[in-house]
């Protein structure tokens, strides 16, 4: 259990979490008029579920999918496939399970859900690929975080609503940025491999250049959600909080210093994402 746990990054799964239950409260609360029924608490339970099923998928896919590169990768040769902790098949096996419960899970929330799954899976799977055919690998992985909360409002009503999709816009912007930061530290790997990023396109600095440029349109975006959507002073609270350490993050990583990228990947960024949760629901609540 504790290698599989290794292996999907079970931690990582407060990147995107709070934002999922911001989808799932805003559609509560605001489309829902509040009313917490014994219904939408059986919902809120299926969606939490259907979170950890797709992304523990997404996140053996892509370990099992870049066995032979974690190999060859210094950093990552210690993952669980390329160690031997756990074995391909293994992995495969674990990977259509949690498929094919996700939309099993799907099913019992909605009809559009259950109709939209095998979608989200193909956006969430397919960004194992795309580093081998395009630099905006990470835009691929930031459309498959954004699924998150447009997927949780969808649960509730059924419908899209322009404030989730904002809020999902959000989370594109912001994954493929600090992405992009992280894949700093591979740079000189992915040349050697014909493997494509950001990085290895623009090189360090115009990296880092566009990904604060991705982190300022998101916060923009954050900002005219939280206008739209009239809230109140607990929701600008997250927002600003959530801004700031979206900065911060730039002011750890430089073009000739990577040594405090998991600083920023890690910890800023899962702070940032439960603060922003946590302030955003409690104004939805009280």
């Amino acid at each position: 259990m504790k290698n599989y746990l290794s292996l999907i990054k079970f931690s990582h799964t407060i990147f995107a979490l709070p934002f999922a239950m911001v989808g799932f409260f805003l559609a509560v609360f605001v489309a829902q008029n509040g009313v917490f029924t014994a219904e939408i608490g059986l919902k809120l339970i299926l969606v939490l579920l259907c979170m950890i099923f797709a992304r523990s998928a997404a996140m053996a896919f892509n370990r099992y999918i870049d066995r032979d590169i974690d190999a060859k990768n210094p950093r990552t040769a210690q993952r669980e496939i390329p160690a031997g902790l756990i074995t391909p098949k293994s992995a495969l096996f674990f990977i259509i399970a949690n498929c094919l419960l996700f939309i099993i899970t799907t099913y019992f929330i909605n009809v559009l859900c259950f109709y939209l799954s095998p979608i989200a899976l193909l956006v969430v799977l397919g960004y194992s690929y795309t580093k081998r055919f395009t630099a905006l690998c990470h835009f691929v992985l930031g459309l498959g975080l954004s699924l998150a909360p447009i997927g949780a409002y969808i649960a509730v009503t059924a419908q899209f609503e322009l404030i989730p999709v904002l809020y999902s816009i959000v989370v594109l912007l912001w994954v493929a940025g600090f992405d992009i930061i992280y894949a700093l530290q591979d740079e000189d790997f992915d040349k050697s491999l014909e493997l494509n990023s950001i990085p290895t396109f623009l090189g360090k600095k115009r990296a880092l250049l566009l990904s604060t440029i991705l982190h300022i349109i998101c916060a923009v975006i954050v900002i005219i959600a939280a206008i739209m959507g009239n809230f109140g002073w607990l929701h600008w609270i997250g927002a600003i909080a959530f801004i700031g350490l979206l900065f911060y993050q730039h002011l750890l990583v430089k073009p000739n210093d990577l040594s405090k990228i998991n600083l920023a990947f890690f910890t800023t960024n899962g702070v940032a994402s439960v603060i922003f949760g946590i302030f955003v629901i409690l104004d939805l609540v009280i």
